[in-house]
């Protein structure tokens, strides 16, 4: 380099006495350009790119903290989501779980109510029977002692006497209501 700068101050000294070319810079300007430049280069280097550099290393620090951060916080979501899953999946078959049971308790109530309507009508027909019974054994009763009333009152009117003999009068309403329910005709 000192060669080059060499060179030119000894041409800058031979180009005074030669006519000056516009395209061709003086030395002094360019042993001054240079200058500058090193001194330029020199300030660059000492003071702003440590501070590029320290930018640089924040930024890379920060960015490949973030990245850091957001691997964590999506294992963590990952990790929320198989649980919120798992739950789901729980709460899906817990859900399937109760309503089979609800299914299985609905037939017992339905069965347990068949069988009481079953019970309940079973007790409703012996009761209409035992109270149909009742009734008509108060009709017979009843019955009987209008028939016997009248069969005695008739016989007495036939007989020509009275039959006011209550011993009497039963025996003869006896013997006509067997006959009646037997089918044969009575005495004459």
């Amino acid at each position: 380099m000192q060669a080059l700068v060499t060179s030119l101050v000894v041409r800058a000294a031979e180009g005074e006495e030669h006519e000056l070319n516009p395209l061709i810079p003086h030395p002094i300007e360019l042993i001054l350009s240079l200058v500058v430049f090193a001194i330029l280069f020199f300030l660059v280097k000492k003071f702003v790119v440590p501070a590029f550099e320290a930018t640089y290393a924040e930024r890379t620090k920060a960015i490949e903290g973030g990245l850091a951060a957001a691997e964590t916080k999506q294992a963590e979501a990952d990790a929320k989501l198989a649980e919120l899953e798992k739950q789901l999946a729980d709460a899906r078959h817990e859900a399937a779980r109760i309503r089979e049971e609800a299914r299985e308790q609905g037939a017992t109530i339905v069965a347990e109510m068949r069988e009481q309507a079953q019970a309940e009508s079973t007790r409703i027909v012996e009761h209409g029977k035992a109270q149909i019974e009742a009734e008509r054994q108060q009709a017979v009763t009843s019955l009987r002692a209008e028939v016997g009333t009248l069969a005695t009152t008739l016989a007495g009117r036939i007989v020509g006497e009275s039959l006011e003999d209550d011993d009497r009068q039963r025996r003869v309403v006896d013997r006509f209501l067997a006959d009646l329910e037997t089918g044969t005709p009575g005495r004459n």
